[in-house]
C-alpha cells in the first residue's frame, strides 16, 4: 500500500471528511483492521485565507510548498491538496516536489466523463467559480462546458463557505439558498452540479435534490484509495 500525502486544514472541517472517506475506502477494499497509510500536514488556515482575499497567491504557494515538502519528507508516495481553491497554485507546489499530485479537477472530470456529463454547473469559492484555473482545466483538458451562478448567487455561495461552513456552522436557510442556485443552474442547462469546494457537502447532499451532485471531496478521496492500492 502506498502512503497517501495529505495537505489539509483548508478548512480542517473538510479534512476530517477526507480522512474518514479514505480510511473507509481502504477498509471496504481490504477488510479487517486495514486502514490507510497517511502522512498529513494540516496548515493553519487563517493566514492562508487572509492571503487569498488579498490576492497574494504567490505567498500562499510558498506556504503550501513548504508544507508539501514536509509531507514528501514524511514518506508520502503522492499528494492530495485537500481543497479545490488552492489547486490554483498546484503547479507551483508540483515544481518543488518529486511526488505526483492527484489533481481534484482531473478526478472530478474523469467521473463526469464516465457518467456522460458534458455540461456542468460549478459551485465553490469565488476564486474557483470566477477564475480559470479550475473551469479552464475542465474545458481545455476534458471538453466539459462549465456554468457558474450569477454574480449575486456567487456572493452568497462564497460567503456561506467562509462565514459558515469553514467554521462548522450548518444553516438550513443557507442550504435552501444553495438548492435554489443548484436548480437555477439546471434550468440553464447543467446536467449536474460540481460541489467544487470541499466544505459544501457538509451542507448539501444528494438526498436534498434531484439534480445530480458531484462531491469533489468524496471523488478525490476515492481516487486516492485506488491509487494507493494499485500495483503501478
Amino acid at each position: 500500500m502506498k502512503t497517501i500525502g495529505m495537505l489539509g486544514g483548508m478548512s480542517w472541517e473538510s479534512t476530517v471528511s477526507y480522512y474518514s472517506a479514505i480510511n473507509q475506502g481502504v477498509k471496504e477494499r481490504l477488510g479487517g483492521l486495514n486502514s490507510a497509510k497517511i502522512c498529513l500536514h494540516s496548515v493553519n488556515f487563517d493566514p492562508i485565507e487572509k492571503l487569498q482575499h488579498q490576492g497574494k497567491w504567490s505567498e500562499t504557494a510558498q506556504l503550501l510548498t513548504e508544507a508539501a515538502m514536509s509531507v514528501q519528507a514524511g514518506g508520502a508516495d503522492f499528494l492530495l491538496i485537500c481543497t479545490n481553491t488552492m489547486h490554483k497554485v498546484a503547479a507551483e507546489i508540483e515544481a518543488h516536489i518529486d511526488i505526483p499530485i492527484l489533481h481534484i479537477a482531473d478526478a472530478t472530470a474523469q467521473q463526469l466523463i464516465k457518467d456522460g456529463v458534458s455540461r456542468v454547473g460549478l459551485l465553490g469559492t469565488r476564486f474557483t467559480m470566477e477564475q480559470d484555473f479550475y473551469r479552464g482545466r475542465l474545458r481545455d483538458n476534458f471538453a466539459i462546458d462549465v456554468l457558474i451562478p450569477d454574480a449575486e448567487q456567487r456572493d452568497i455561495v462564497h460567503q456561506v463557505i467562509y462565514q459558515e461552513l469553514c467554521l462548522g456552522k450548518i444553516n438550513s436557510d443557507s442550504r435552501q439558498q444553495y438548492l435554489t442556485v443548484i436548480e437555477d443552474l439546471q434550468r440553464r442547462g447543467a446536467q449536474a452540479v460540481i460541489l467544487g469546494c470541499t466544505e459544501i457537502a457538509l451542507l448539501v447532499q444528494q438526498a436534498h435534490t434531484a439534480v445530480p451532485l458531484y462531491d469533489t471531496t468524496r471523488i478525490h478521496a476515492e481516487q486516492a484509495v485506488q491509487f494507493a492500492l494499485s500495483e503501478d
